[in-house]
C-alpha cells in the first residue's frame, strides 16, 4: 500500500506544486515572518541587518558555485539551471551538471530546455489576464459563458475563472490521461476538457489543486482568442518577450529538440522518454533558464510587454483568505512570503523534472531553478527548499516572530489536533479513493504533548518541533514555517501549512472512513478470509490422508463447497485490484486506458462477490447455530460474517463499488 500511495502522490501532484506531499516531498523549509503590515502590497520590508551580503552578481555566483555544485553531486542529480534577476535585468544565469549525461552535454542557461511542469500554469494565467484586460473574459462570470459544453453547477452554484485561478473550483483530482511517455496517449484539448472530474467542494470554499481546471482555462483562452492555445502563447507571451527557447508544443519543435534536456530518475540512472502532458496548459512548457528570466522580469516590471501595470497588479495583489494567517492564493501565483518579504511563486513537477519560480515582488528580484532528475533520497526536495531558504536568509534576513502561548493551552490545543486527515486534493467519488484510506495523515503527540505531523518533516526527515504562537497557529521552531487549524463547534475540521495552504488543505476524516479503525479491520478481515479459504483444501487433504469421513454430504456438501469456493473468488478479486493498482502506477502510459479491460470486470464483479460473501457468511452463521456446532465454530462463523461486512464496507467507502473509467 505504501508504494501505491507514493505513486498516487507523485503523479497526482505532477507539475502541481513545489512540493510532493504524502511522504514524498515535505513542504519547503522557509524562514517566514508575516507581520500584518508586511502582508500588504507595497509595505515597507524589514530592516536589513548590518553585515548582510549585497545582492550582486559576484556574490551570488560565488554562493551558487558552492551550493549547487555540492547539491547536484551529493544528490545524484544530473543537471540544473538557476537564474536570478534584479531591477529589470538578469543578475546571473548559471548551468550546472549535464543536460545529457551520456553525451556529457553541459547545461546551457541560454539554450537548454527543461520541462518546467506546473510553472507552465503562469503562462496560462497570464493569457487569461490578457483577455480580461481586453474585455473578452470576466473573472467573476460563470465559466459556461465561454464554453461549448456545460460544467454542472454544485448546489446551484456555478464556477468562475477567479475560482479556477485560485484552485477553489471544487474539482476532485484526476490522473487518467495526466502525463505519459507515449505520444499516442495525447488527446486534443477540446476532447480532454469535456470529461470533467467530479465536483466535491462548493466553489470558493476549499483549495483543491486542479490540473483539469487549468486545462479548462487554456481551452477558454483558445475559444475567446480564436487561435489554438499553443499558438496564442507563442504569439502573445513568448514573442513579445523574445522567449525563443520556450514552447508548449509536444513534442518540442524540431528547431528546439536538440536543446531539450534529458530527464532522469537520478544522474546514475538511464535517461527516460519525453514526458507528454495531456492537459497541456497545466504543465507542458519546455523552457530555458534565460527564457524564464525574461518572463520573471516582465512580471516584476508590472507586466511589461505582457499587460498593463494595473492588470499585473490585479493579478499579483489579489489574496484569497481561506485559513489565516497562512499563505494564500493570488490570481494564479501562490503566496510564498519569506522573512517578511512578499513573494509570489509557483512550483512544478513532471516525474523527472522539477522547477520553482519565486518573485520577491516588492524587491524587484526573481529566482528560478529547474533540475532534470529527482536524485537520491529526496535530494531535489532539499535542493529546492534550501536554495530559496538560503537565498532569502543571505540577502533578505529577518528574525522569526511569534512567542509561545502558555503551556497548558498549547497542550489542550495539540490534543484537539490529534486524529486522521485527508488532503483536499484527492479522490472522493471513484475507486482511487480506496488508496486514500491507506494514506491518511495521522497527527499525534510527542512525549511533551507537542504536535507530531509526519508529512511535514524537516529536510532530514525528522519531525518538526511546533510552537503554538497564537490560538491554533503554530510555528516550526527551526524554520518559522507556520501551521494553522480551523475549529468549528469545538472540533478541528481542517489544517494546513504555509507551503501548501494556498492550494491544499487537510480535512478531518469522518468516522466511517477513518483509517484508525478501518485499516486494522481490513487486515483482520483478510486474515480470517484467507485462513478460511486455506482450511478447505488443507482439511480435504487431511481427511484423505487419515481416512476421515466428510462432515457433510449431498446438498449440504454442495453448499459447503460453494461457500469455500466463494472465499477464493473474493481473494482473487482483491488480488485483481492489487494487480490493477500496481500495474497502472508502474507505467504512465497504463493510466491512459490500456487497463480498462481489467478494470471494468473488477467493477462488475466487486458488488456481486462481496455482496454474495455477506449473504453466504450470514447463511453459514445460521447453519452453525442450527447444527449446534461447537463454540469455536460459532465464533469463527461470526468472524467470517464480520469480515465480509468489513470488506463490503471498505468497497463502499473506497468506491470500489461503482462504474466508470474517468479517474
Amino acid at each position: 500500500m505504501r508504494g501505491w500511495k507514493k505513486w498516487v502522490a507523485g503523479l497526482a501532484l505532477a507539475f502541481g506544486t513545489s512540493v510532493l506531499v504524502a511522504q514524498d516531498l515535505a513542504p519547503p523549509q522557509l524562514d517566514r515572518s508575516k507581520a500584518a503590515d508586511a502582508q500588504q502590497p507595497g509595505a515597507t520590508p524589514p530592516v536589513v541587518p548590518a553585515g548582510t551580503p549585497q545582492l550582486t552578481k559576484t556574490d551570488v555566483d560565488g554562493w551558487l558555485s558552492g551550493f549547487m555544485s555540492y547539491a547536484i553531486e551529493s544528490g545524484d542529480i544530473a543537471g540544473a539551471v538557476v537564474v536570478v534577476v534584479k531591477d529589470g535585468q538578469v543578475l546571473t544565469q548559471r548551468g550546472f551538471g549535464y543536460a545529457d549525461v551520456k553525451k556529457r552535454t553541459p547545461v546551457s542557461p541560454e539554450t537548454t530546455l527543461f520541462r518546467i511542469g506546473s510553472v507552465s500554469k503562469l503562462a496560462t494565467w497570464t493569457a487569461v489576464m490578457q483577455l480580461v484586460e481586453q474585455g473578452k473574459l470576466d473573472l467573476d462570470a460563470d465559466v459556461n459563458t465561454y464554453l461549448d459544453f456545460k460544467i454542472a453547477a454544485y448546489d446551484g452554484k456555478p464556477i468562475t475563472l477567479r475560482q479556477v485561478m485560485t484552485h477553489t473550483a471544487g474539482f476532485q483530482e484526476t490522473v487518467r490521461r495526466l502525463i505519459s511517455d507515449q505520444q499516442s496517449d495525447m488527446v486534443p484539448l477540446a476532447t480532454y476538457v469535456k470529461l470533467p472530474p467530479a465536483r466535491i467542494f462548493a466553489p470558493g470554499t476549499t483549495p483543491a489543486y486542479s490540473n483539469y481546471a487549468t486545462a479548462l482555462a487554456g481551452y477558454i483562452v483558445a475559444r475567446q482568442s480564436g487561435m489554438d492555445f499553443d499558438t496564442y502563447v507563442e504569439q502573445r507571451i513568448f514573442a513579445p518577450l523574445d522567449m525563443k527557447y520556450a514552447t508548449f508544443r509536444q513534442p518540442v519543435p524540431k528547431a528546439l529538440a536538440p536543446h531539450l534536456a534529458e530527464g532522469y530518475p537520478a544522474a546514475s540512472a538511464a535517461a527516460k522518454p519525453f514526458e507528454y502532458v495531456i492537459p497541456a496548459p497545466a504543465g507542458s512548457q519546455s523552457a530555458s533558464g534565460a527564457a524564464m528570466g525574461k518572463f520573471m522580469i516582465a512580471h516584476l516590471q508590472g507586466g511589461a510587454g505582457l499587460m498593463k501595470p494595473e492588470t499585473a497588479k490585479q493579478m499579483h495583489d489579489f489574496r484569497l483568505d481561506i485559513l489565516p494567517p497562512l499563505d494564500r492564493m493570488a490570481l494564479g501565483f501562490y503566496e510564498d512570503d519569506v522573512n517578511g518579504h512578499r513573494v509570489i511563486a509557483h512550483g512544478g513537477d513532471t516525474v523527472y523534472m522539477h522547477s520553482n519560480l519565486s518573485l520577491f515582488i516588492d524587491d524587484g528580484v526573481g529566482l528560478f531553478v529547474s533540475v532534470n532528475s529527482a536524485g537520491k533520497a529526496g535530494a531535489v526536495r532539499v535542493l529546492r527548499e534550501e536554495l530559496l531558504k538560503d537565498f532569502a536568509d543571505r540577502y533578505f534576513p529577518a528574525a522569526p516572530e511569534g512567542k509561545a502561548i502558555d503551556a497548558k493551552t498549547a497542550r489542550d490545543h495539540a490534543q484537539m489536533m490529534v486524529g486522521h486527515y485527508e488532503s483536499s486534493r484527492g479522490f472522493r467519488t471513484n475507486f482511487l479513493s480506496a488508496l486514500g484510506l491507506f494514506g491518511q495523515e495521522a497527527i499525534g503527540l510527542d512525549a511533551d504533548g507537542g504536535l507530531i505531523v509526519p508529512s511535514v518533516a524537516n529536510a532530514a526527515g525528522q519531525p518538526r518541533k511546533w510552537i503554538e504562537i497564537s490560538p491554533f497557529v503554530w510555528r516550526d521552531r527551526d524554520s518559522d514555517l507556520k501551521l494553522a487549524a480551523k475549529v468549528e463547534n469545538g472540533v478541528v475540521t481542517r489544517w494546513s501549512v504555509d507551503s501548501i495552504s494556498p492550494f491544499m488543505m487537510s480535512l478531518r476524516v469522518p468516522w466511517y472512513r477513518n483509517a484508525a479503525w478501518l485499516t486494522p479491520a481490513i487486515y483482520l478481515a483478510l486474515v480470517v478470509l484467507l485462513l478460511s479459504a486455506v482450511a478447505w483444501p488443507v482439511g480435504a487433504i487431511a481427511r484423505r490422508r487419515y481416512g476421515a469421513a466428510a462432515r457433510h454430504a449431498g446438498r449440504r456438501l454442495r453448499d459447503h463447497r460453494i461457500l469455500h469456493l466463494w472465499y477464493w473468488l473474493v481473494l482473487a478479486l482483491l488480488v485483481g485490484w492489487m494487480i490493477w493498482f500496481t500495474t497502472a502506477f508502474a507505467s504512465l502510459h497504463l493510466l491512459g486506458g490500456p487497463l480498462d479491460p481489467l478494470l471494468i470486470p473488477l467493477q462488475v464483479l466487486t458488488p456481486i462477490l462481496l455482496g454474495g460473501l455477506v449473504v453466504l457468511t450470514g447463511w453459514n452463521l445460521r447453519q452453525a447455530w442450527v447444527e449446534k456446532r461447537g463454540w469455536f465454530s460459532l465464533i469463527w462463523s461470526a468472524l467470517l460474517l464480520l469480515s465480509a461486512a468489513i470488506l463490503l464496507w471498505f468497497a463502499f467507502a473506497g468506491h470500489l463499488i461503482g462504474f466508470g473509467t474517468n479517474y
